[in-house]
């Protein structure tokens, strides 16, 4: 048996603590193991751990355009033996894996650690998919903290456990470890030699041929790394006094276990694949009962039950969502026979409802209105800021699935189209970076299979749902730097969409949006219809003089408030009956001035007039239309 991997130790003068998240605790200790490049695309809660690398020097980092591409510049970099690094949120790895399932034949010179954020309890995302799979799917070693500290020691161990073993190694986070903050003991940064890259068709030209030679030397590494688990310092046996339940755990999991159970015996799983079977066999003899708590799949449970160890996992446990204590301690107590304990409830204080809904004076707002106003359509979206216009007011998307998706759908729903549905309009919603991430491709195959598609490629220059990150379409890098930016129009010629079926519209121009837009779902050929107004959180954006209303004048017609914008609020409703007798509600309004940037959305509904400058309350009331008309036309 080999000797355990050994994690540099910081001298004790040059060590420091500070308060850190746990993807702050990862980018530090990115820095501090000599990794000379870093690349991502962002998706929350793994979008920080980049933007702290690039906070560091010496480290070349990028947001790339997908999680596919990131993989492989990291990959590139370590071939040449540079230690390098790459971070996804967990579907971000669906897109990945291409690579990384043949990048695990090859191995690595340099260290490579790929960090991979779980959004356990589905607080941003569209799935809750457990990526310990892909250590066993692409037979890699998976280590995973509990705390901010370990993110940090954990991160070190990695590129030392990669190098040991010439293998890409996982960390698995979670919403828990990204995102909630402790005290982290750091060092300094350690610069290693570069050898280069090392010429070996036999090893980085992966065809059938070579690929058959790396498979055993794949398995034999395989058996290696079972060894290391079994003596590995990360792997953690916590006795007890209280053997009737022991605890196998990792993660966060492990946090709500100790705080739960403080006098039960707890094997504590860092380095979790491969497992190190014998130990837990071991463990599992000195209790009465083990109890697997795993987030979210009962992956270790089976992989322990299948060695025929005797364990409970998902039986008394959920297959989904976060095992607090809320969770844990009526499960275990209904395990032992015993009452369950009366937990105090910790939710939330009940507030006004607030479902989520886009900025003040989004350039979305305006393209949902309009598409809100389109009758006999179909609309396929993706994901992005965009995706909120599934909700209230607009009700206008009608499917979203993954990155780049709506693309496919949208042809897929032309192409299965009923009889009865022959004359429907479909609709693609997409955002800039999402349709450089994986979003080309699908357009190109609608011009291609000749689809009858109009595309909404809706361009705020920023990668808005995550923080508004820079991307090929914002002419800047990820330090602000100047960089090369795409041109949309030219870039969808070039995948064939004819010239005359391209347009490039103001999001703030309803009237135009409209028209557009009716043209084009109107003409069965694909289109695309570009929208060119910044996301408002960037400096790109420019606010103008912000609007009011002028009580006397306004109806109550509600026309604004269909465009969405929060900084529109009702002030107060009114039932009145029509000449024909039936009864309608009207709802009056104010903008709130202060949160406004005069966009001039609601002021184009309104059909009296009512909304105006708020500097024009002070002139006469005659030269208020005026100055209305006016503000438009240079909105």
């Amino acid at each position: 048996m080999t000797a355990a991997v050994k994690i540099p130790k910081r001298p004790a003068e040059a060590a420091s603590r500070l308060l850190m998240s746990g993807n702050d605790a990862v980018a530090r200790a990115v820095w501090e193991a000599g990794v000379r490049v870093a690349a991502a695309y962002p998706g929350t809660p793994s979008t920080e751990i980049l933007e702290n690398v690039a906070t560091y020097p010496d480290i070349y980092t990028e947001w790339s355009v997908n999680e596919k591409v990131s993989l492989e510049v990291a990959f590139g970099a370590a071939m040449a033996g540079s230690r390098s690094f790459c971070a996804m949120k967990h579907v971000g790895m669906n897109v990945a894996s291409d690579a990384l399932m043949t990048m695990t034949l090859t191995g690595v010179a340099g260290g490579l650690v790929i960090a991979i954020a779980d959004d356990v309890g589905l607080s941003s995302s569209q799935n809750e998919q457990d990526s310990r799979f892909w250590g066993r799917f692409a037979h890699v070693p998976l280590l995973e903290p509990a705390d901010s500290q370990e993110a940090h020691h954990f991160t070190l161990a990695a590129f030392e456990l990669s190098e040991q073993f010439q293998v890409p190694v996982i960390l698995r986070l979670t919403t828990r470890i990204c995102h909630v903050k402790g005290l982290v003991t750091v060092g300094e940064r350690r610069e290693r030699a570069v050898d280069g890259f090392t010429k070996d068709v036999s090893r980085w030209v992966m065809l059938p041929a070579t690929v058959s030679r790396r498979l055993p030397l794949m398995f034999e590494r395989e058996k290696r790394l079972r060894a290391e688990a079994e003596i590995s310092s990360l792997n953690v046996i916590e006795d007890g006094e209280d053997r009737r339940i022991g605890f196998v755990t990792s993660g966060p999991a492990y946090m709500h276990v100790r705080e739960c159970f403080p006098e039960a015996p707890v094997f504590k799983l860092g380095f979790s694949y491969p497992l190190p079977i014998e130990r837990l066999r071991q463990f599992a003899e000195t209790c009465d009962q083990v109890v697997v708590v795993e987030e979210v799949e009962g992956l270790v449970e089976n992989e322990i039950k299948a060695q025929g160890i005797t364990v409970i996992g998902k039986a008394i446990l959920p297959v989904s969502g976060e095992l607090s204590p809320q969770v844990l301690k009526p499960a275990i107590a209904r395990l032992l026979g015993e009452s369950p304990p009366e937990l105090t409830p910790t939710a939330p204080m009940k507030v006004f409802p607030r479902p989520p809904t886009m900025c003040v004076a989004c350039p979305h707002l305006g393209v949902y209105y309009t598409l809100s106003r389109l009758r006999n359509v179909t609309i396929s979206g993706d994901i992005g800021c965009y995706t909120l216009g599934y909700g209230h007011p607009w009700n206008a998307l009608d499917a979203v699935i993954s990155m780049g998706a709506s693309m496919g759908m949208a042809l897929g729903l032309d192409k299965g189209r009923s009889d009865a549905e022959k004359d429907k309009k479909v609709v693609a919603v997409i955002g800039d970076s999402t349709f450089l991430h994986m979003g080309m491709q699908g357009l190109l195959d609608i011009v291609y299979n000749r689809g009858n598609v109009t595309v909404l490629l809706l361009d705020n220059r920023a990668v808005g749902m995550t923080g508004g990150q820079d991307n090929p379409a914002s002419g800047r890098n990820i330090h602000g730097e100047e960089a090369p930016r795409v041109d949309f129009a030219r870039l969808v010629k070039a995948l064939g969409v004819r010239e005359e079926r391209v347009h490039e519209v103001d999001a703030y121009q309803l009237p135009v949006l409209w028209k557009t837009l009716r043209t084009e779902t109107a003409i069965p050929e694909p289109s695309v219809i570009i929208t060119n107004q910044p996301c408002v959180l960037i400096k790109d954006y420019h606010p103008l003089k912000p609007y009011t209303v002028i009580d006397q004048k306004c109806t109550g017609c509600g026309n604004c408030i269909d465009v969405g914008c929060p900084a529109i609020h009702v002030s107060r409703r009114e039932m009145v009956k029509k000449p024909s007798g039936r009864e309608v509600e009207l709802a009056f309004v104010r903008i709130e001035s202060a949160a406004c940037t005069g966009c001039g959305l609601c002021l184009q509904p309104c059909a009296p007039d009512a909304i105006v400058p708020v500097d024009t309350l002070s002139m006469p009331i005659k030269i208020v239309r005026k100055s209305a008309e006016s503000t438009t036309q240079s909105t």
